[in-house]
């Protein structure tokens, strides 16, 4: 084999089917965050507030979806379905992106967060069982930090995983966009 074919075959195999590779690099990177998330709640029992929890729906979406356009992809589906399944993916990692940026803005009391989560504890009920409901509510504030690492909380590692994810779907369309 010459050194021509064998750049030509390098070639071939780097383009060969990049959406099956976005999509299969998305769907592994959104399980990451999930199994992550869960095991900070189950392991570290970091609770999730309500911001957290609707963070999450975006790599929910974000498997099932991948998978679904990586197996697509590796069917050799028409190029405008690929690049649909990977512009949804973009989209729900950038809105993702920007529930998180939103999150860690609340973090840092830069603007005022979602009531349930950051307003005043109200309706505990009579006073006669105040102090029984008191035992047993456990508050997680969207606007209290329960973890920092490198001065990002996990609110901001979303943002930078959704940026990532969305940018390797952009990948994914323009390089499928050029495949002849």
């Amino acid at each position: 084999m010459t050194l021509e074919a064998t750049a030509n075959s390098s070639d071939a195999r780097e383009t060969a089917n990049p959406a099956l590779r976005a999509a299969l690099a998305i769907t592994a990177v959104a399980a990451a965050t999930l199994a992550g998330a869960w095991f900070f709640q189950l392991v570290l029992d970091i609770r999730p507030c309500p911001l957290c929890l609707e963070q999450r729906y975006a790599y929910y979406l974000a498997i099932p979806l991948g998978a679904l356009v990586a197996f697509a992809a590796a069917r050799d589906a028409p190029r405008a379905v690929l690049v649909a399944g990977l512009a949804i993916l973009a989209a729900a990692a950038l809105g993702n992106g920007w529930l998180g940026a939103y999150h860690a803005g609340v973090e840092w009391h830069f603007w005022q967060g979602p009531t349930d989560c950051t307003g005043e504890i109200g309706n505990l009920g009579s006073a006669g069982n105040l102090l029984q409901r008191l035992d047993t509510v456990k508050v997680i504030r969207c606007d209290e930090v329960q973890w920092r690492f490198l001065g990002l909380s996990l609110a901001g590692y979303n943002v930078l995983i959704s940026l990532l994810m969305a940018a390797i779907a952009a990948w994914g369309i323009v390089r499928t966009s050029k495949r002849a």
